[in-house]
């Protein structure tokens, strides 16, 4: 997902999108929406979010 798409989200979650990086919009949207913030954390193998909007980007 390219950055502009996600400081669109971030925005409608009220997130004040300033210098931060999209590793860090993306946590911040996640902590919003009451998911853990675990975008690019190591963890995708055993998130358990497997329709995570996110998981294409993630390592």
């Amino acid at each position: 997902m390219k950055l502009e798409e996600i400081k669109e989200i971030a925005k409608q979650h009220n997130i004040k999108v300033g210098k931060l990086k999209k590793a860090e919009l993306i946590r911040a949207i996640q902590m919003a929406e009451g998911n853990d913030a675990c975008f690019e954390s190591g963890r995708s193998a055993d998130c358990g979010q497997d329709s995570c909007l996110w998981r294409s980007d993630c390592d």
